[in-house]
């Protein structure tokens, strides 16, 4: 049985569904009116929920349940950057579980760039200094606070299940970088993507990930959403792929979620967006569709059936598609028009699985408690 953990700029709600995910009870609102993030489960212990909020009037922080979600507390001591560091944290913007043998133990990204680790399941928070302090952060990444419309932002934060300390981390703006060392060093894995708002040339940093993630059937394999396209990276290689190439030139391959399946290396799944001058991004023509591949993206297949045929002008953002792991994967979308969209079948028949929430932010599965 499957669960939903939805973040929106108005608070977070819970869906949870029965064997047949036809029947959902949903539980919420927690912190009502309030930019909530990121809500996640814990997959090591399905009781444990961290959600990455920021109140108005207490700031950036970060929520914890050991209930499955039924309560909230505040952390003791939210992500926040050393005394003497140049900036302050504005917003925990993403959060991930740590590796299986380190129950406990998560990592958070922030706005402005930062990295945080908690080792207590998310009550005390630590500067990850690896990173925070990296004397080329200025270089990676400028002084100021410039970048996305809102604002930059650390996310796609991966720990490499079968390594502990092996560690990827996605900036909007600064690039695509791996640590081998649990946070203690950090380089750029940017190699073979585009930078077409810089001038023409090759950047080992500067770049605009949208989403990267790491295929849980085969952790060598990462894709990833970009500002300028879709790759694929296959280790122990450090080139991009751009497999968006591939997609029909009057979608392109433009967008932020991107959805790996959860068994096959192979496949994956993404919600192309107008990657013209229209912002927010919306879906091409007003005609929204999923893409899949079953090749790696070789080829991609379009998946519109039960969406609408026009006028329908969905943003979905990078935390904003998920996949369950029931035999017959489902997958959900959440746009920030509040809606939810959900296929029983991979993608080739989506439904109308909620309406009427406030916009969307995040929205990931995990095991029903």
């Amino acid at each position: 049985m499957v669960a939903l953990y939805v973040g929106t700029k108005k608070g977070a709600w819970i869906f949870r569904g029965d064997g047949a995910r036809k029947k959902w009870k949903l539980e919420g609102p927690h912190l009502l009116g309030q930019l909530v993030s990121h809500i996640v489960a814990d997959p090591r212990d399905p009781k444990s929920v961290l959600m990455a909020a920021k109140p108005g009037h207490l700031g950036p922080t970060v929520y914890r349940s050991v209930d499955g979600g039924k309560t909230f507390k505040e952390a003791a001591a939210p992500p926040a950057f050393p005394k003497g560091h140049k900036q302050s944290v504005k917003v925990v913007f993403w959060l991930t579980p740590g590796h299986a043998s380190r129950p406990g133990e998560w990592y958070a990204g922030t706005g402005p760039h930062g990295i945080f680790r908690s080792r207590d399941g998310g009550a005390t928070w630590e500067s990850v200094d690896g990173f925070n302090a990296h004397p080329d952060r200025v270089k990676w990444f400028g002084e100021g606070e410039q970048g996305p419309p809102d604002d930059p932002n650390t996310h796609s934060i991966i720990v490499d299940p079968r390594d502990a300390n092996h560690l990827y981390a996605g900036f909007s703006i600064g690039g695509f970088f791996e640590s081998p060392d649990g946070g203690a060093s950090w380089k750029p894995l940017n190699k073979g993507v585009a930078a077409d708002f810089l001038p023409p040339g090759e950047y080992e940093y500067g770049h605009d990930p949208h989403c990267v993630r790491i295929s849980p059937a085969k952790p060598d394999r990462l894709y990833q959403q970009n500002h300028c396209g879709m790759y694929r990276l296959d280790r122990p290689g450090d080139a991009w792929e751009r497999i968006g190439r591939n997609m029909p030139k009057e979608i392109g391959d433009i967008g932020f979620p991107i959805q790996p399946h959860p068994t096959d290396p192979d496949t994956a799944w993404v919600f192309p967006m107008d990657g013209t001058q229209v912002w927010p991004r919306t879906s091409p023509g007003g005609r929204p569709a999923v893409y899949v591949t079953r090749n790696a993206g070789k080829t991609w297949k379009r998946q519109d059936k039960g969406f609408p045929k026009s006028q329908a002008w969905f943003t979905v953002k990078r935390q904003c598609f998920a996949a369950d792991a029931e035999k017959n994967v489902g997958l959900y979308l959440g746009t920030t028009s509040g809606q939810i969209w959900m296929s029983r079948n991979e993608g080739e028949k989506w439904e109308p699985m909620a309406s009427h929430l406030p916009p969307i932010t995040s929205l990931e599965s995990g095991p029903r408690t």
